[in-house]
């Protein structure tokens, strides 16, 4: 089994950058880079009565660094910043797209970039009504999220799923949960 002889931290900001000296299952030793921010939290709100789901699209520079794409279209996320994941996930609704959501439907908790990062994150689903709309969205004006947030129907999401378009990993696997657990809310 592999194990971990130590770790050199080589950045501290609102993430930590660490290398870390890595013994191999055959006694070789080798770096691996760790990425630490903590963990997060992902929502996908849905109105059942509409067919419709609320996402955002915003600029995302590691997007943009490596491809020509230049907004991002996913499900609501953010950090924990310390919450417990229903609350910050709630919080999150709140603050990206000005949902008030009730009652969140736990999925799962997964790795997701285990090659790099400690990152673990909650995903949810919530049904949401226009009444719950009850701030503009839009990310905290602090951290320059700039966020567009987007009504748009379940049947168009599964559109894109099917034709490969949907490009977010967290929203892809919300999309598919949602379809396999509430099929005719798709066509």
């Amino acid at each position: 089994m592999a194990e971990i002889l130590g770790m050199k931290t080589v950045f501290k900001g609102w993430a930590k950058l660490s290398v870390a000296s890595v013994r191999g299952e055959d006694g070789q030793t080798f770096e691996r880079i760790i990425e630490d921010h903590g963990s997060a939290v992902c929502v996908l709100p849905y109105d059942p009565g509409r067919k419709t789901a609320v996402l955002v699209r915003q600029f995302r520079a590691p997007v943009r660094a490596s491809s020509a794409q230049k907004e991002l279209l996913e499900a609501i996320a953010g950090l924990n910043d310390g919450e417990d994941p229903k609350a910050a996930a709630a919080r999150e609704a709140f603050e990206e797209a000005g949902l008030r959501l009730g009652a969140l439907d736990y999925v799962s908790t997964a790795w997701t970039m285990p090659g790099i990062s400690t990152e673990r994150m909650s995903l949810y689903l919530a049904r949401y009504a226009l009444a719950d709309r009850e701030g503009p969205g839009g990310g905290q004006a602090d951290e320059n999220e700039n966020i567009t947030v987007v009504e748009i129907p379940l049947a168009d999401l599964a559109a894109m799923v099917d034709a490969g378009t949907l490009d977010d990993l967290k929203t892809l696997a919300l999309v598919q949960t949602l379809r396999l657990r509430e099929p005719a809310l798709f066509v």
